[in-house]
């Protein structure tokens, strides 16, 4: 039996050790059983991002579809050109007033006099002068220039320089306090005048250039962008819809112009957030539509003519608003009424609230007087009112806003809202 078991057994034995031998010194030529995916069967072509793609130098880069890059309309290298078609139209403005301050009673002792530099026994007032500076645009070939209120407020004269060297007096054609424009004229032949943009039209992001006399230095240009639009709730005018701007803005700006980067006027630079005086990148402009229209009714009427309704308004807070029965703040209380105003006349009272103007909410009372502002006097307006818990409907003729009490500062000079 081993006889002819024998020579088929070393053939199997052999076989038995060149396997053994196979496995342990080339084990990756072997398929891998744990393996789900068949080694002979390429994988699926999938679209994934780059970051999900393991790097494989054995296959081709996958085809990514890229997109375009983003076009923009890429800015020039300098703005001379603008700053040549606006700055020769903004002037440097300087005004000055004569201010008398009683003098102590002990000054008209002779004895005291001769310690001091008068003249006149007889005299009990002294003159002081004081000065102000700030900036203006010229916006017409007649002579007519824009700036702010409060540059020339109370000056006794007003002497405007421009860029090329000459110098004039100015003439007050009028004054808007509420709005904090001014309209200068003066007399010059061949005047550079500015051009006026749409301001409606200015976004935030866009450049923008301040042209100005900051700290009375001589014509400065700065530039930054538009921040942002139709800012108000500062406290500095009655009517806000300020243009926020980077561009460093200055005491003695006051009036200039800002400038898009085509030397078109989008606003008349006007006040400056700052605790240290100087620019901290948080300017303000008057947009050029506002300015447009107050100055064309301060030349064709010689005043600025707003809608007004004889109130005093006060913001409805949440506890407020539960108080008078509402469920939500909307509307303004009216905390005072005008007397023999137009609301007096209309029958409306303190207390009341005022929910609706002409079918128009009211979101804000400063939103609501600007509004109530561009309505022309002798307009019939309906309002609706919450009195006593009551909703009710009233009709109001709108009065005229009568012009403010001027203010002034310690120094009689009137008081610098702006830069």
């Amino acid at each position: 039996m081993r006889r002819y078991v024998l020579p088929y057994l070393w053939p199997v034995i052999t076989g038995v050790l060149l396997a053994i031998l196979i496995l342990v010194a080339l084990p990756e030529r072997l398929p891998n059983p744990l393996s789900d995916t068949p080694p002979q069967t390429p994988a699926p072509a999938i679209s994934t991002t780059p970051a999900a793609v393991e790097r494989d130098t054995n296959r081709p880069a996958p085809e990514i579809h890229q997109a375009a890059p983003l076009t923009r309309n890429q800015g020039p290298a300098s703005y001379s050109h603008a700053v040549n078609q606006a700055a020769p139209a903004v002037v440097n403005i300087y005004s000055s007033r004569i201010v008398e301050r009683d003098q102590h009673p002990l000054m008209s002792d002779p004895f005291f006099q001769q310690f001091f530099d008068n003249q006149g026994d007889d005299a009990t007032t002294h003159q002081r002068m004081l000065s102000s500076l700030g900036s203006g645009v010229i916006v017409s070939e007649d002579g007519y220039v824009l700036t702010n209120h409060h540059v020339i407020n109370g000056a006794d004269e007003i002497q405007v320089a421009l860029r090329d060297g000459r110098e004039t007096l100015a003439e007050v054609i009028g004054t808007d306090p509420e709005s904090d424009l001014a309209v200068l004229r003066i007399n010059l032949d061949d005047l550079p005048v500015i051009e006026l943009t749409d301001s409606a039209d200015v976004a935030v992001g866009d450049v923008a250039l301040a042209i100005g006399n900051p700290f009375g230095v001589g014509q400065t240009v700065t530039m930054g962008i538009i921040s942002a639009t139709g800012r108000n709730h500062l406290g500095l005018n009655a009517y806000e819809d300020f243009i926020q701007t980077d561009a460093a803005i200055n005491p003695g700006n006051s009036g200039g112009a800002l400038v898009n980067p085509e030397g078109a006027m989008v606003g008349i630079n006007t006040a400056i957030f700052s605790r240290s005086g100087g620019s901290q990148g948080i300017g303000f402009a008057i947009p050029a539509n506002l300015a447009h229209s107050i100055l064309d009714e301060l030349v064709t009427q010689g005043r600025v003519i707003r809608g007004w309704l004889g109130i005093e308004a006060q913001a409805l807070s949440r506890e407020l608003a539960a108080s008078f029965g509402l469920q939500t703040p909307q509307g303004v209380i009216i905390a005072g009424v005008v007397n023999n105003g137009p609301a007096d006349k209309a029958g409306l009272e303190p207390g009341d609230v005022l929910l609706a103007v002409d079918g128009e909410p009211i979101l804000d009372a400063r939103t609501a007087m600007s509004d109530i502002a561009s309505i022309p006097p002798g307009t019939s307006l309906p309002l609706t009112i919450v009195r006593s818990g009551e909703r009710m409907q009233m009709t109001l003729e709108v009065g005229e806003r009568p012009p403010p009490t001027p203010t002034v500062n310690e120094e009689g000079m009137p008081r610098q809202r702006g830069s």
